[in-house]
């Protein structure tokens, strides 16, 4: 991958692109959620480091489709993952770590959710 690339996936390649990337020895840097308008679901970006350079994989995802987690790949992927759950309302499959809904002590359920 090159410096700032921004590679879209689908939630059948995720796992393979994740896995491509960490046999190259890139790092997890963060996983991000944010809501598409209209409620039409989460756009996910998942973004890796190798020293100063940031690559990333994009993932459009429609409500109520569940995508699987990564965490057994990168460890500290879950802790993102349950983010997602908690504020998008994103349903992440196989987490190795899952909080089931309780990530955050929230006033709302999945306030980011819209």
């Amino acid at each position: 991958m090159t410096d700032g690339e921004i590679k879209v996936v689908t939630p059948d390649t995720l796992l393979g692109e994740a896995m491509k990337i960490h046999d190259q020895g890139w790092r997890l840097v963060q996983i991000c959620a944010r809501a598409l308008k209209d409620g039409a679901g989460n756009e996910i970006t998942y973004s890796f480091g190798d020293d100063l350079i940031m690559a990333h994989l994009r993932l459009t995802l429609p409500c109520e489709e569940h995508v699987t987690s990564i965490s057994h790949i990168f460890q500290t992927a879950y802790f993102y993952e349950n983010e997602m759950h908690d504020l998008f309302g994103v349903q992440v499959d196989m987490m190795t770590v899952d909080f089931k809904g309780n990530f955050y002590k929230i006033g709302a359920e999945t306030p980011f959710k819209k």
